[in-house]
């Protein structure tokens, strides 16, 4: 006797691949908002989600209606509260797919020594500088944008379009020079700007030591295709800040490695 009749699940090639393509895309949005402000937000939403099917079950009308009219405009809602979410998923679906990044891959595989060799020539001068500001103590933010938005970075900012050289972000951080007070941003291999005034993160989930220029750093990569250096004027600590997370207190092996990775 068959208690249970399962002759409707039906499960082939596409149904398998059905599964993993929602498993990375749902593995996708949790990297984004790991960490992140978003997180909580999200939770609250799944709360009132479920709350809201228990009242219906429990025939609680007042509450229903309520509840109710906040479900039928929920998708309108999640793009407004996750508007930044969804730009940087749509961002990194873009990124895969280009086929820059294609020829990435195919110089990752194919060319590997030789394009670590070049890198590593690009951010020796960054590293360098850091070691320089670490070891003097001199509070830094620097930005590395995938994309650089003119209109997000020069609102507020120094324009330079400058070559990378150690000399140069060490002058910008002095204490005394004009454009110490902002983050320097990096883009297609040259100094774009300093001095820039970056929008502070909303996660209040951060280290209490943290002051604005951490905050700052984890801000823009919250909102960008971007990644920040932060040296700490306190300690000399190093941290390396990615979609609105941060690793704090890194080695320059460490830092080597991050920037190797996504510059």
């Amino acid at each position: 006797m068959h208690l249970f009749d399962f002759s409707f699940l039906k499960f082939n090639f596409f149904s398998a691949l059905d599964i993993v393509l929602v498993a990375i895309i749902i593995y996708q949005l949790y990297n984004l908002i790991r960490g992140t402000i978003a997180a909580n937000i999200f939770i609250g939403l799944a709360i009132i989600c479920i709350l809201y099917f228990v009242v219906r079950a429990l025939h609680m009308q007042l509450l229903t209606g309520i509840l109710g009219n906040f479900m039928n405009v929920g998708i309108i809602a999640v793009i407004v509260v996750f508007q930044q979410e969804i730009r940087r998923f749509l961002l990194l679906v873009g990124k895969n797919a280009s086929l820059q990044r294609n020829k990435a891959w195919w110089r990752y595989f194919f060319g590997k020594a030789e394009t670590e060799k070049n890198n590593y020539a690009r951010i020796k001068p960054i590293i360098d500088a850091c070691k320089s500001l670490k070891q003097t103590r001199t509070g830094a933010l620097i930005v590395f944008a995938r994309f650089y938005d003119e209109q997000f970075f020069q609102n507020s900012c120094e324009v330079l379009d400058a070559k990378i050289s150690k000399r140069l972000l060490e002058s910008i951080f002095q204490k005394t020079s004009p454009l110490h007070d902002g983050a320097v941003v990096i883009s297609g291999n040259k100094i774009r700007s300093a001095s820039c005034i970056l929008p502070l993160t909303d996660n209040t989930d951060l280290p209490p030591q943290f002051g604005l220029r951490h905050r700052a750093g984890i801000g823009v990569t919250e909102n960008n295709e971007a990644t920040a250096i932060i040296v700490s004027e306190e300690t000399g600590e190093l941290s390396y800040a990615k979609h609105g997370r941060v690793k704090m207190d890194i080695s320059f092996a460490e830092l080597e490695k991050l920037l190797n990775k996504d510059f």
